[in-house]
């Protein structure tokens, strides 16, 4: 049997442009969906254009034409959506229900991983509002996988570390501090934080594996799993140099809350389940899962010592 054909959907986002490079780079005959929303953002069309020249095929296709989603759904064996749900960029968790329902329709495709990649929406009941309409959008999104028996992997489970490790998981900034660390309660929660191209290392090793069908893949390697305390010491061994540690109480970071903004107050929610109740590591991993690295050890994933060197 021959390598799986992959499209993309979302392929010029954050987490999809390292989809593509994963894809292409595991030899898998990689498809890109190529939206006209893209309009005149030149940024992308550059992004699409590379991707051809690497190898990828460009597939036209559109939500608001349910058609062409079908149509290229027929050209692939496995259907990856990365598309963002993120508020501070774009949120679109629940267009993923047109493309779910053009999957059954085409009814060829062997495994569908949908938009995940952080928190286990099924371990978030108890979220905060407003940030919990992340997790009930995404378990909307897993019922109609399920309903429509469409074979599934959801990749969960990972801090993205652009926006956790360089900036010491500091809120508002993605650099470093240079004098002062807010530090969230004792600091002793475990947090998982991946590169990003390790994050879409993974998620393309699981496509072919027939022991991540139906399953969860939780992005967990053991040497990545690290407490906000050891984030700050690791900067601090590179730097040599203490930085002021200011602890904040579980209360008055919620209370932070007041005043901002839709996508701040969301923020300072998932902020609060990381860091606080240490939700993407505080359980064990059941028969309804599988580890990462324990799966994949050739994936040679960065350490964050190694990458917070990029910032020095």
């Amino acid at each position: 049997m021959g390598k799986s054909k992959v499209l993309v959907v979302g392929g010029t986002g954050y987490v999809g442009r390292r989809i593509v490079k994963a894809s292409l780079a595991q030899g898998h005959p990689t498809y890109v969906l190529q939206r006209p929303e893209i309009g005149l953002d030149v940024d992308k069309l550059e992004m699409l254009l590379g991707f051809k020249k690497q190898g990828a095929h460009l597939v036209e296709g559109s939500f608001s034409d349910f058609q062409s989603l079908v149509d290229a759904v027929k050209l692939v064996d496995v259907v990856i959506c990365p598309m963002s749900g993120a508020h501070n960029r774009s949120h679109n968790i629940l267009m993923q229900l047109k493309l779910v329902q053009a999957i059954k329709e085409a009814g060829n495709i062997k495994r569908f991983l949908p938009s995940e990649f952080g928190f286990d929406p099924a371990r978030m009941g108890h979220a905060l509002e407003p940030g919990r309409v992340t997790f009930d959008e995404k378990m909307i999104v897993r019922k109609a996988i399920q309903d429509a028996k469409i074979p599934f992997t959801y990749v969960c489970g990972a801090a993205f570390a652009s926006y956790f490790a360089g900036n010491l998981s500091q809120m508002g900034t993605l650099f470093p501090p240079k004098e002062k660390v807010l530090i969230y309660g004792d600091g002793n929660a475990k947090v998982t934080i991946l590169e990003e191209d390790d994050v879409a290392a993974y998620t393309i090793k699981t496509i072919d594996d027939p022991r991540t069908l139906n399953k969860t893949l939780y992005l967990r390697p053991p040497e990545n799993e690290l407490s906000q305390k050891q984030l700050v010491e690791m900067w601090e061994n590179l730097i040599g140099k203490e930085l002021e540690r200011i602890s904040i109480s579980e209360q008055d970071f919620l209370a932070s809350m007041k005043g901002m903004d839709f996508a701040g107050q969301v923020g300072v929610g998932h902020f609060y389940h990381m860091f606080y109740e240490g939700a993407l590591t505080n359980f064990e991993i059941g028969e309804e899962g599988e580890e990462a690295s324990k799966l994949y050890p050739e994936v040679k994933y960065t350490r964050m010592d190694e990458y917070l060197k990029l910032y020095t």
